[in-house]
């Protein structure tokens, strides 16, 4: 999708905008986990991005598939990585879950918790009582991941659902990036407890569009933009609602992934990381040089030749680098004109398979 007021390629190829998002945008609704930290360490440049983008005026809420902490400790931990940010700031899937389950049940009616004190929270402020036993007869599970989720609070879910309660999931995400690697996300403890109770739950976050939906409108923004790291979640969710995407590589979905996203996974804008809110967008180009066809970004062409990419350098691609190994470093316009080429091509030949190796996006300067 390209930016606003300069539509001029199909919304599957990546946009472009000649001022930063920052300006052209009123809200952007952040992803945390790979986006502004990854577990404990930090994300380069996300106290830049989110600080950059506050300052030149930009609504912030940051939306999150974490249920585990409530807004304050949301808040909290942003600091902690020396990003600004505030209680009313914050929407998780946690209060996505409250919020839809508000669509089921009457206020005052009883919860069962599997989670932590994100869930409890998000449940109290939409009304519900709460309970971590299923010999209360709660009306209602809603599981969201926590550490403290153990064979025994899965089980209490268990038992309450068997009777009848309904079972809510605050997102589905199979993994969750820390520090360490991917761990278990609790769409991974979610499928156990559904598994065992052969009933499909109700799904809240993303990639559902409810959740960008229902953040916006807390927000109070008008032209959103959507920021995360994982297509399959952010990106899928933002396409459902409408709402352009800024993928950046700090987190799960790598641009080799970006490269063969398939349509529905696709973001709007391209970058490393958050500096991307505060810089501006070339615009891909589809250009013919010497009979064959190329998509250029700044000075940086691409094409799709058999089954791999090729890459070059405007005016006249004279040296080329073919794409054919197992790992290629890609300047930042050179992955946005590659990407552009792979998804022009996929679209026109019917998803015909490409072989791309690893990429590495490097740094795109200051």
């Amino acid at each position: 999708m390209a930016g606003a007021g300069e539509s001029v390629h199909p919304r599957s190829l990546p946009g472009w905008l000649a001022t930063p998002l920052a300006t052209a945008y009123d809200v952007a609704l952040l992803d945390l986990d790979g986006v502004c930290f990854a577990g404990d360490a930090r994300v380069p440049y996300a106290a830049q991005g989110v600080g950059g983008a506050r300052a030149a005026g930009m609504r912030l809420s940051f939306v999150t598939n974490n249920a585990s902490r409530a807004p304050a400790q949301v808040v909290a931990k942003l600091g902690a990585h020396d990003i600004e940010g505030h209680p009313e700031e914050v929407f998780t899937a946690a209060m996505d879950a409250a919020a839809m389950l508000r669509e089921h049940l009457p206020a005052g009616s009883l919860v069962l918790v599997v989670g932590g004190d994100g869930v409890r929270q998000a449940l109290l402020d939409e009304g519900f009582r709460v309970t971590s036993t299923s010999d209360d007869d709660p009306a209602a599970v809603v599981q969201g991941w926590d550490p403290c989720v153990d064979w025994a609070l899965l089980s209490e879910g268990l038992y309450a659902i068997t009777k009848g309660a309904l079972h809510v999931a605050t997102n589905l995400d199979a993994t969750l990036p820390t520090e360490k690697g991917f761990a278990l996300g609790n769409g991974s403890l979610v499928a156990a407890i559904a598994n065992a109770s052969g009933r499909t739950p109700l799904a809240g976050g993303k990639p559902y569009p409810g959740i960008y939906e229902r953040a916006l409108a807390r927000a109070g923004g008008v032209r959103p933009v959507a920021v995360g790291d994982r297509l399959n979640t952010d990106h899928v969710g933002a396409r459902a609602a409408s709402i352009p995407g800024l993928h950046v590589l700090t987190g799960v979905s790598t641009a080799r992934d970006v490269v063969l996203a398939p349509p529905a996974e696709r973001p709007a804008f391209l970058h490393t990381d958050l500096r991307g809110l505060l810089q501006p967008h070339p615009e891909p180009v589809r250009v013919v040089v010497d009979g064959d066809t190329w998509w250029q970004v700044g000075q940086e062409l691409a094409r799709v030749e058999a089954d791999h990419l090729v890459l070059a350098r405007a005016p006249r691609p004279g040296a080329r680098q073919d794409l054919t190994g197992a790992a290629a470093t890609l300047t930042l316009d050179a992955y946005r004109a590659a990407a552009s080429a792979a998804w022009a091509h996929a679209d026109e030949a019917g998803q015909e398979a490409l072989s791309v190796p690893e990429l590495t996006v490097g740094p795109p300067g200051p």
